[in-house]
């Protein structure tokens, strides 16, 4: 009954026309307003914008044109080592001498080179085609180094020439001088075997280990120089790390690619 006394009054009275009617408080414009900003400014963002991505792999720091493992063309006893580790070598001079039937035969380097690895000693009974020493084939130790990164293959397609590389060496601390700066100089057409990083490389164990996922691309990075680091490459540091640089250092690469269009990824 109450309810009804009230609605007939509302009938009664008269329907207020002449009063303001909001349609929303400050707030809800404000609110309103801020939302079309965004979405315009994300619209002009789908349009002209792009996504950078980035792949990461494992490299190593080297000579342009790698290493080989030197074998032993005879069999015999290691009756003296030549070559000290490290040691900057001619073609064709003396690493080992080993003792056969016929006599002392000399073993010696195929090319010239840094001697990165002895795997003979004195007294050692080898054999026929035995590695005996890796040696790094580079003419000068003032050579420059590069970085060879092992990319998976299904990423190799995607790096486009001259691509920034930033390489986390190793050897020196990130915190403390941040990352070795590089860019793509060249990209393999093909898979490598863990044979033929290898031969590359001049180490088995470093085959096996880069093809441990499958069989890699290799991707050789020139490394920007600067004068004014104690290293001679330039870093995401000032001065980079108060020592330099030596071949066979492994680091971790990150290769940025091919920018890519955001609105690419709402089109069907």
């Amino acid at each position: 009954m109450q309810f009804r006394q009230q609605a007939l009054a509302k009938l009664q009275s008269p329907e207020e026309l002449d009063l303001p009617v909001r349609f929303a408080r400050p707030q809800g414009w404000l609110v309103l307003s801020v939302t079309v900003v965004v979405m315009a400014a994300a619209s002009v963002w789908a349009v002209t914008g792009s996504v950078s991505s980035t792949v990461g792999a494992p490299a190593i720091l080297t000579h342009g044109q790698g290493s080989y493992i030197l074998q032993s063309p005879v069999a015999g006893q290691v009756t003296a080592v030549l070559a000290k580790q490290g040691q900057q070598l001619k073609a064709d001079a003396p690493v080992l001498k080993v003792r056969t039937a016929k006599g002392e035969t000399v073993v010696r380097t195929v090319a010239a080179g840094r001697v990165t690895g002895l795997a003979a000693t004195i007294g050692q009974i080898i054999s026929t085609g035995a590695n005996v020493a890796a040696v790094e084939k580079v003419a000068h130790t003032g050579d420059p180094l590069y970085a060879t990164v092992y990319v998976p293959a299904e990423n190799a397609a995607s790096i486009p020439d001259k691509a920034a590389v930033d390489l986390t060496v190793s050897s020196v601390p990130t915190q403390e001088y941040g990352v070795l700066r590089g860019h793509v100089k060249s990209v393999d057409r093909s898979a490598q075997s863990a044979q033929q990083i290898a031969a590359f490389l001049g180490d088995s164990q470093l085959g096996e280990q880069f093809t441990k996922d499958g069989r890699p691309v290799a991707v050789l990075v020139k490394l920007d120089r600067r004068s004014s680091t104690e290293s001679g490459y330039k870093w995401s540091s000032a001065d980079g790390p108060p020592f330099s640089l030596t071949s066979m250092t492994m680091a971790d690469a990150s290769i940025r690619l091919a920018d890519e269009r955001p609105v690419d990824w709402l089109l069907p």
